[in-house]
């Protein structure tokens, strides 16, 4: 059976599914209903000459999620792919990509989910003063013995991003990171290498930035999805729009369990994974994680080629 993953934060380049827009009528329609869902200009943050925008996480999320799910509906009214679509039994995304697979699950609108991300992306961008908070990626190590060093050590800082036995990220105050380093480089760690993000993301620092995303996520309506999703809060399998919405009030300033999450595939006897979305970030820490997938990208026309191996 198969999975869709959908990419997250870090995915997005200048002029990324460039080639489906020029040539998918449902691909533009699908970045004329975010323009006017949010009022921005995708085409001109995405498409032109100049990242700086693109890498703003004001802007950031959404357009990974126009990316992404510009990509789905056009493989959704692809017959070869709609043929497949009821194999499909588990959808899920990291962080930002978790929006993504609830609405290709139907368990939210493209325009609702525009919406929240917009809010989401704004939040998340202005919850701390700037250059006061940050994150690490830490590699060679797996989360449990990163949670033991900051337990013995007693360190400031929290795993934010789970992503694979050998990468997980952490998140705290710039002062907090730099004093742990030495404790991670002791216990050998082979790599710390600080992020360059706006804000300690998936941390306690999100907290007042989630209670005020909520209460967005309280005026839209939700229903079931047409495919199971599972959580990044808890790795959990969630079939009802009353889970989902309980664990995306949690997601922001929680840990993104993607580790577990895969585990909980494998565990299913999945054995065809999709990346759906700019870039193959997703496809490389699986493939480092597990033997037992089939793990094909889609990011580009060329790859469209794969669908029939599906």
């Amino acid at each position: 059976m198969t999975s869709v993953i959908f990419p997250g934060q870090g995915s997005q380049f200048l002029g990324m599914t460039k080639d489906f827009y020029d040539n998918f009528r449902e691909f533009k329609n699908v970045f004329s209903e975010i323009e006017d869902s949010t009022k921005l200009n995708l085409k001109k943050i995405i498409f032109s000459d100049d990242s700086k925008l693109l890498n703003t996480t004001n802007y950031t999320q959404i357009s990974i999620f126009a990316a992404s799910i510009g990509i789905y509906k056009t493989l959704e009214s692809n017959h070869d792919f709609s043929s497949k679509i009821p194999k499909i039994r588990f959808m899920l995304g990291h962080s930002l990509g978790e929006y993504s697979a609830l609405a290709a699950s139907k368990s939210l609108s493209i325009s609702q989910a525009s919406i929240l991300l917009q809010k989401r992306g704004e939040l998340m961008n202005s919850a701390v003063e700037p250059n006061a908070t940050s994150m690490a990626a830490l590699i060679g190590m797996n989360c449990a013995k990163i949670e033991e060093i900051i337990k013995k050590n007693n360190l400031d800082v929290e795993i934010a991003n789970d992503n694979s036995p050998s990468q997980v990220v952490i998140s705290g105050s710039d002062k907090a990171l730099e004093n742990s380093e030495k404790f991670f480089t002791s216990e050998g760690i082979k790599k710390f290498l600080k992020l360059n993000v706006s804000a300690a993301f998936h941390s306690k620092f999100m907290i007042e930035a989630q209670e005020k995303l909520n209460l967005e996520i309280d005026k839209l309506k939700f229903t079931d999805p047409i495919c199971s999703i599972i959580s990044n809060y808890d790795a959990s399998v969630n079939s009802t729009a009353k889970n989902i919405i309980k664990n995306l009030k949690l997601q922001m300033s929680n840990r993104v369990r993607w580790t577990e999450s895969i585990l909980e595939l494998e565990r299913n006897q999945e054995n065809i994974i999709l990346e759906i979305g700019p870039g193959k970030v997703l496809s490389g820490l699986i493939k480092r994680m597990s033997k037992n997938f089939d793990i094909f990208s889609i990011n580009n026309i060329e790859d469209l080629e794969k669908i029939k191996f599906l």
